[in-house]
């Protein structure tokens, strides 16, 4: 017998949203080590806002929907808005209840915009980070280091000169057509009237020169980690100089730590800093058209074979940001927010594969 297709317009649900999301659902183990962490931050929210006024946005369900935005790929804050207003498990995940209305997009944004005042992205991500220290899951003793660039919010068009009249254009106010053939181009002379804190590079010989930043990263090397990181306006040099600010700034090593790293770190600046900071350079050794910095006083240990294994690793985050969180091309411009974006969506990363560990667990 066919069923009916009545339409249900009930006024009132007597099902809550907790009831509705399955128990192995697998956002609920990452919703309870974030609660812990925001419970721990609360006094640190407490200094950011003001005792009058009008209630604002709640940092703690504002950082949740950030959350849910990089776990599920949304490309914007106003399509993050439209979507917690009809789902009911992203309501549940934020702490809303069915009939609590969603902030507009922009007021969103703004309150966004405190946090990114008062380094709540590094706070969020050391505590994540000592939540997994706890358990047990991170080394003080083997790290991985590497760089990746993050495409900017600006194009070719937008690269102009400092000093001296614009290329030549059509006149389009909305898309104009540039011709900047035959210019010599560099960060030097010119700067992008988008993003003025990017800057023209490439990541490797035979690849293309994109207005981008640098984000370094240093993994730990038991369960693929990360435990710093940072984002530096790109330079010829800043993968090195931000490896040594990262191993320098690592809290919790022991006293004497290897640091795996790939070829491109096969240099006298970085190795002799390794060294100088008491880390042993597992870094690949670079024996194209001249001598490698490493030799068998390191490459003769079983450790560095073991790192040379591990190292590949850090590149399953930088794609996993890349693909989920979307930094492949940023969707903001200026150094502060990216590195604050940046952050925050490695420790998104780290509630992810904690879950996964914690779930592996025998």
């Amino acid at each position: 017998m066919r069923g009916d297709d009545p339409r249900h317009d009930e006024m009132f649900s007597y099902v809550t949203p907790e009831a509705r999301v399955r128990a192995d659902h697998p956002l609920r183990p990452i919703r309870k080590m974030t609660d812990a962490a925001l419970e721990r931050l609360s006094p640190r929210f407490d200094r950011l806002y003001s005792t009058t006024g009008r209630p604002s946005i709640p940092p703690e369900k504002l950082l949740r929907a950030l959350l849910l935005q990089i776990l599920y790929s949304i490309r914007s804050e106003r399509l993050l808005m439209e979507e917690l207003d009809y789902s009911v498990l992203y309501r549940w995940f934020v702490g809303l209840s069915l009939d609590d209305p969603i902030w507009d997009a922009t007021t969103f944004t703004k309150n966004r915009d405190r946090l990114l005042e008062g380094d709540v992205a590094d706070a969020f991500f050391a505590e994540v980070l000592a939540a997994i220290k706890q358990d047990g899951l991170l080394s003080d003793e083997h790290f991985t280091v590497d760089g990746t660039l993050l495409e900017a919010w600006a194009s070719h068009k937008s690269f102009r000169p400092k000093e001296g009249p614009p290329p030549p254009s059509d006149g389009d106010p909305g898309n104009p057509s540039v011709d900047f053939h035959k210019e010599r181009r560099s960060n030097a002379t010119h700067e992008s009237t988008t993003d003025p804190e990017a800057r023209l590079c490439r990541k490797a010989k035979g690849q293309p020169a994109v207005l981008a930043y640098l984000g370094n990263l240093l993994m730990d090397n038991r369960e693929g980690l990360a435990v710093a990181a940072q984002v530096r306006i790109a330079t010829g040099d800043g993968e090195t100089l931000g490896a040594m600010e990262l191993l320098e700034g690592l809290q919790h090593r022991a006293a004497r730590v290897t640091l795996g790293a790939d070829k491109l770190y096969d240099n006298e600046a970085f190795v002799e800093g390794c060294r100088f900071m008491e880390a042993t350079p597992h870094v690949a050794q670079n024996t194209t058209n001249r001598r490698s910095r490493i030799d068998a006083r390191t490459t003769r240990h079983p450790g560095y074979a073991v790192s040379q294994v591990k190292r590949k690793r850090i590149e399953e985050i930088f794609g996993w940001l890349k693909t989920v969180a979307l930094l492949r091309k940023l969707r903001h411009r200026g150094q502060a927010i990216i590195d604050w974006i940046f952050t925050f969506a490695l420790s998104a990363y780290n509630l992810v594969r904690m879950r996964n560990l914690q779930a592996a667990a025998p």
